[in-house]
């Protein structure tokens, strides 16, 4: 089996899109979320709280003709591969472009702009809203296939489209590919752009947080006073390699991918089940060869749902009992859906390298009914370890858990 490494990286978050910004929100507890005083038209809708990303400009040597079959979403995970193919000294390079470099990339839709096009066209039997790239903007697959074509890769396209383990999957699937001598590259991680319709979705389900005149305060993983995640929007790219081919073209390698573990429930669509959420934890490890004892930091999926926070408290406990830090990002961007995989994956090797890693912001009283872990709060705290794990779960029971390991040269 081949090693696989990570020679590139690049984020953008509703904290920001880049590292030293993102890191000093991080620290200061500052979060991204935001009332949106335009969802008010919406009658019915409980939550007016997101986490918009606020300062995402288009390049402007993207011009129209390279973006025009792209949303949001797409644009803005071309631009953090862009950012990543560029630190892994990639950018620009035709060696990529052979099929050697594939994609593994991920959105839990496609554009919701684009898909009210089609809506529009069934309420007025017409289809004037429509045009020769409103599909492809809609196509769930969007993002992974307008980043083929940006930057004329070639390789196989695996397309995650798995709600909030898009991106997860994302890397995931690359690393495998790469690991299996499938690919010698790979172009891995999430997108998703802000929507109304995303909050209503969690909405109907009484799942999203309507402490809308406070919204520092949210969201809340496993805090006693939790109620219900935010909604957020953002893009993570990882380019991975293998090992011994970065090695020797020079390339700065970041980290290892060492470990990957998914299953599903098989029980129910939105109610989560501690036991597989175990399961794909230890299916991890054993691809890792790993002990649990190993692990120095656990970056939580952490939604600040009811449900949700108990059966992953529970399950990471089964595994790890209370030893290993844990901490989760939700709390400063937001639910960012089928980007949080890649952004969180991202987060965590950063704070790997520099031995210090974030709280959970607004975590005040533990939930009795969440297992007793030892969850990092109020401040961030300095650990040096060399494996990190980073866990998703998604509708439909889909579990995934990734470990990261420290690289030393």
């Amino acid at each position: 089996m081949k090693r696989v490494v990570v020679t590139g990286m690049s984020a953008i978050t509703p904290i920001g899109q880049d590292w030293t910004m993102v890191a000093e929100n991080l620290q200061n507890m500052r979060t991204g979320i935001r009332y949106m005083p335009e969802w008010e038209e919406y009658k019915g809708l409980h939550t007016k709280l997101a986490a918009p990303v606020t300062d995402f400009t288009v390049p402007e040597n993207y011009t129209r003709k390279m973006i025009r079959s792209m949303g949001r979403g797409s644009i803005m995970a071309t631009r953090v591969t862009e950012l990543a193919l560029e630190q892994a000294g990639l950018l620009g390079d035709q060696s990529i472009t052979d099929g050697t470099m594939g994609i593994s990339y991920g959105s839990s839709s496609g554009s919701p702009e684009a898909v009210m096009g089609f809506f529009s066209m069934m309420i007025t039997k017409s289809t004037g809203t429509l045009n020769a790239n409103t599909y492809i903007r809609m196509m769930p697959h969007t993002a992974a296939v307008n980043l083929g074509v940006f930057f004329q890769l070639k390789g196989r396209i695996y397309t995650t489209s798995s709600a909030c383990t898009s991106g997860s999957q994302g890397i995931g699937y690359a690393y495998e590919a790469i690991k299996h001598g499938q690919q010698t590259y790979m172009v891995s991680g999430g997108t998703e752009e802000l929507s109304v319709t995303q909050a209503a979705v969690f909405d109907t389900l009484f799942a999203t947080s309507i402490r809308n005149d406070a919204p520092e305060t949210v969201p809340r993983p496993f805090d006693v006073k939790r109620d219900g995640l935010v909604i957020g929007e953002g893009a993570a790219t990882l380019i991975l390699e293998e090992m011994e081919h970065a090695r020797a073209r020079g390339a700065n390698i970041l980290a290892e991918v060492v470990g990957y573990g998914t299953n599903s429930d098989g029980t129910h669509v939105t109610q989560p089940s501690r036991e597989t959420m175990r399961v794909a934890m230890k299916l991890a490890l054993q691809d890792a060869k790993l002990d649990a004892s190993v692990i120095g930091y656990i970056s939580a999926h952490g939604t600040s749902t009811d449900r949700g926070d108990v059966a992953e408290s529970q399950a990471t406990f089964d595994v790890f009992g209370h030893k290993v830090p844990i901490s989760a990002m939700k709390s400063f961007t937001g639910h960012t859906l089928g980007s949080c995989g890649g952004i969180e994956a991202w987060a965590g090797i950063h704070m790997m390298n520099s031995d210090s890693f974030h709280a959970t912001a607004n975590l005040n009283q533990v939930d009795p009914e969440c297992a007793d872990l030892d969850y990092v709060r109020d401040q961030s705290r300095d650990i040096a370890c060399e494996y990190i794990m980073s866990n998703n779960f998604a509708f439909g029971g889909i579990n995934t858990s990734l470990i990261f390991k420290r690289w030393a040269s």
